[in-house]
């Protein structure tokens, strides 16, 4: 009797494929006891579709066919994302979604998004003006299945989710003068892509709700673009998503401190015959692409927000400032039992005393990206998952829904290869740190 030789790239593949297709099945079983448990409609119908797209996605996977590596997780994508929206249809949608199509339609006739006195739940909007774009098309157009703003919601999140993947996934040449090196390629975005979509905790609020996802799309896109120093890009969509909620705003100051700590890293790793980055050192090169990104971040919001707070600026403040924190006299949904709303139920000064916690605990990760600042878009997106997270647990109105942040963080801004680069650098302030020798390590500490 022969054995069949086994090579090591079948080898090294062969737990991956039995991973994805445990995975599936596991996501299957998740669908299948929410539809079972839940007495949510919404929640009910995705988890009947999404349990036939994991379930079929599960034997696809598992079949010995040659199938293309996408095409499961099309499958799954399909069923736990794109069927559900066309079997809700356009009546059954979470509240929020009603909220953002209000606005639009209160945009167009009043000038503002926002009721000047609200006086029940219904009539809250706390997202900043930029948000109303996606409802536009149903006060524009009317009902109809199409102008839904769940549509135009999982439209912008793909888009954005597509791009920061391609851009992270697009392999990093650490010497760009360097004779003889190829450009690099984006590969395997889609399967990845696909992957995200289908993930339960994306593909749920995408069907029911999805007025997060556009906001984390954008913000995956700007980390990407500022790992790779493209300052103006960075500024760009990190500015489109700080104009939607203002859940965004956090990952300003973290892809502020990528670019300065790369400037240096760059400027302290040429190649001997590789000239240096033109016009100055490493933290002239710094300053100016965080000037740069911060020109285009303000420059849009102040287009975006600063026309509705001129006109009505306490409306604004009430609405996406208050009542997020839950300090107005309608009290807001979001009531997960995470600490900083159990702290804020407590007693009288609870929500003062969690919000002063959570001012500390943001003072600690700005804190940590001066001492150690990110110099990879992953390492950034690990640290800003690491803010939200605490940000969420902490926030006096909160719910669980939220940590699909930190998760399509991860995801996204995973690197397709392993990156070349230390995951952060210590920084500290005093003398300059001699510049090494080429071909030397890095310096322990290096001056920005």
């Amino acid at each position: 009797m022969t054995l069949r030789p086994w090579t090591a790239g079948r080898a090294g593949r062969l737990p991956v494929a039995r991973l994805r297709v445990v995975g599936w099945g596991l996501y299957a079983v998740y669908a299948v006891l929410l539809a079972t448990l839940t007495t949510l409609s919404t929640h009910r119908v995705w988890g009947a579709a999404a349990a036939v797209g994991y379930g079929l996605a599960a034997l696809l996977a598992a079949g010995r066919a040659r199938l293309p590596q996408w095409l499961p997780g099309a499958v799954a994508a399909l069923g736990s994302t794109a069927v559900p929206l066309v079997l809700l249809g356009t009546g059954r949608a979470q509240s929020e979604v009603r909220v953002v199509e209000g606005a639009a339609a209160l945009l167009l006739r009043t000038g503002s998004p926002y009721v000047p006195e609200p006086g029940q739940l219904s009539e809250y909007n706390p997202y900043l003006p930029g948000m109303t774009v996606f409802g536009l098309p149903r006060a524009l157009f009317g009902d109809a299945a199409w102008t839904d703003a769940r549509w135009w919601f999982a439209a912008g999140f793909t888009a954005a989710a597509f791009a920061a993947i391609r851009v992270m996934r697009t392999p990093v040449r650490d010497h760009p003068g360097a004779p003889g090196e190829p450009p690099g390629r984006p590969a395997g975005s889609l399967p990845v892509l696909l992957r995200v979509l289908a993930c339960p905790v994306v593909a749920l609020p995408l069907a029911v709700g999805g007025i997060d996802l556009p906001v984390v799309g954008l913000v995956c896109l700007g980390l990407a673009h500022a790992g790779r120093a493209q300052a103006g890009r960075a500024g760009v969509f990190l500015g489109l998503a700080a104009v939607l909620k203002w859940t965004a705003w956090p990952a300003v100051p973290v892809a502020v401190a990528l670019l300065a700590a790369g400037a240096v890293h760059r400027r302290c790793t040429a190649l001997p015959g590789v000239d240096a980055p033109a016009g100055g050192s490493g933290e002239r090169d710094g300053t100016r692409a965080v000037l740069r990104c911060l020109a285009a971040t303000t420059g849009i919001a102040a287009a975006v927000v600063l026309p509705v707070a001129v006109a009505d600026g306490a409306a604004l403040f009430r609405h996406a400032v208050l009542f997020p924190l839950g300090m107005t006299d309608v009290p807001s949904p979001a009531a997960s039992p995470l600490p900083g709303r159990l702290l804020a139920s407590a007693s009288p000064v609870g929500a003062t005393v969690a919000l002063l916690v959570l001012a500390v605990a943001a003072l600690v990760m700005a804190a940590s990206l001066v001492v150690r600042p990110p110099l990879t878009a992953s390492a950034a997106a690990a640290r800003l998952a690491l803010g939200l997270s605490l940000a969420f647990c902490l926030a006096p109105a909160t719910r669980f829904g939220y940590f699909v942040y930190p998760l399509v963080l991860l995801m996204c801004c995973r690197p397709g290869r392993p990156e070349a680069r230390r995951a952060s650098l210590p920084v500290l302030r005093g003398p300059r740190a001699a510049r090494p020798s080429h071909g030397s390590d890095l310096p322990a500490t290096v001056r920005v």
